[in-house]
This record gives structure tokens, C-alpha cells and sequence, in this order.
């Protein structure tokens, strides 16, 4: 074998390899598929491509329905083929419209599964990151802490009350009324004593006032006769 047929062989080979390794990493990226951010900006595209052709065709309509009525008393071999086509672009218009259904709602089902996918990983995230944190927290150690913040609590408290009590000897309160009302008492007595003493109940008794009464009414009597007397003498 000559070294030129040996150089073809090998450039050959090398680009045989070449090729099958450039074949294999395209399958090997179609295996894996398009991210989802990649999808929906392509459905996306599919979307504002079809609306596109909607304005096209709604205006061919309007157009065809212009000259079917232009031609529909001259000439209606026109008029006709002008109402047939508008007829296909209606159809081809309901064939989009159905499209955009079925992609529109394609893409906010994707929107939706990928969002949902990044509130799992984040949720997941949190959950590894709170894991972690409690992986250097003891129970015991935790319990036992909360008994001595617990303890501390009632110490500050015993603490509170004993600074707020009344500080010095403590007495009875009824004690210390009836005291004050035996010293009142004595006071009554020598402010009494210094007036010279109460003034003494008088031993005889007041005049009566019946006297006074029977003198009026013997005085009445009395006048009652002589007004007598009187009307006899004059009689």
C-alpha cells in the first residue's frame, strides 16, 4: 500500500471517528432534551408565529369577501372562487385557532411543572440546610437548658418579691385599730375633764303644764255663766 493511499485511509478513518462522534453526541443531547425554560421559549415562538398568520389570514378573508361582493352581479365565476377561498382561509383560521389553544394551554402546564420544580428544589434546599443546623443540636442538651432558664426565672422572681416586701418588722393591722381607739377614747375623756365636767341632771321636777290647762278652762266656764246670767236678766 502506497503512502498516499495510506494517508486517504487514515484521514478517513479519522473523519469516519470524527463523525460518529459528533452523531453521537447530538444523540446523546436529544436523549437528554431540551431544558424547560428552552421549551416554553419555543412555545412561545410557536405562538406569536400563529398569531402572525392569524392577522394574515383574517385580512385575506376580508379581502376575498371584498371582491366576492365587487364581482357578485358581473361576474360570479369570480365571485364564487373568490367565496371558495375564503372559505379554506376560515377553515385554516379554525386550525389555528385550535393550536393555539392546545399550545397555550401545553405551555402553562409546563410554566406550572417548572415552577413547581423550583419550589420543591428550594423547599428540598431548606430542608438540607435545616437538617444541618440540627445536626449540632442535642435534645438533652436543649431540655436541660430550658430547666435552667426555667430555675433562673423563679430565682428572679423570688428575688422580685423579696425587694418589694415591706422591709422592717411586720404588725397586726386589728392590733394596731384597737390601740388607736383606746388612745381616741382617753383623748374624749381629758378634753371632758379639762371642760369642767358634763352638766349635772337637775333632781326636780319641771312644772307640769295641766294647771294652766285646767285654769283656761275654768276661766271659759266661768265666762260661760255670767253670759248667761246676763240673757236672763234681759229677758
Amino acid at each position: 500500500m502506497s503512502k498516499i493511499s495510506k494517508l486517504f485511509k487514515g484521514s478517513a478513518s479519522s473523519s469516519s471517528s470524527s463523525s460518529s462522534s459528533s452523531s453521537k453526541s447530538k444523540h446523546h443531547r436529544s436523549r437528554g432534551g431540551p431544558s424547560p425554560q428552552e421549551a416554553i421559549h419555543k412555545l412561545r415562538e410557536t405562538e406569536e408565529m400563529l398569531t402572525k398568520k392569524q392577522d394574515y389570514l383574517e385580512k385575506r378573508i376580508e379581502q376575498e369577501l371584498m371582491i366576492a361582493k365587487k364581482n357578485g352581479t358581473k361576474n360570479k365565476r369570480a365571485a364564487l372562487q373568490a367565496l371558495k377561498r375564503k372559505k379554506r382561509l376560515e377553515q385554516q383560521l379554525t386550525q389555528i385557532d385550535g393550536t393555539l389553544s392546545t399550545i397555550e394551554f401545553q405551555r402553562e402546564a409546563l410554566e406550572n411543572s417548572h415552577t413547581n420544580t423550583e419550589v420543591l428544589k428550594n423547599m428540598g434546599f431548606a430542608a438540607k440546610a435545616m437538617k444541618q443546623v440540627h445536626e449540632n443540636m442535642d435534645i438533652n442538651k436543649i431540655d436541660d437548658l430550658m430547666q435552667d432558664i426555667t430555675e433562673q426565672q423563679d430565682v428572679a422572681r423570688e428575688i422580685s418579691e423579696a425587694i418589694s416586701g415591706p422591709f422592717g418588722e411586720t404588725f397586726d393591722e386589728d392590733e394596731l385599730m384597737a390601740e388607736l381607739a383606746e388612745l381616741e377614747q382617753e383623748e374624749l375623756e381629758d378634753s371632758v375633764k379639762s371642760m369642767g365636767g358634763l352638766p349635772s341632771v337637775p333632781t326636780s321636777k319641771l312644772p307640769s303644764a295641766q294647771p294652766s290647762r285646767r285654769a283656761t278652762t275654768k276661766k271659759r266656764v266661768e265666762d260661760d255663766d255670767d253670759m248667761r246670767m246676763l240673757a236672763s236678766w234681759a229677758t
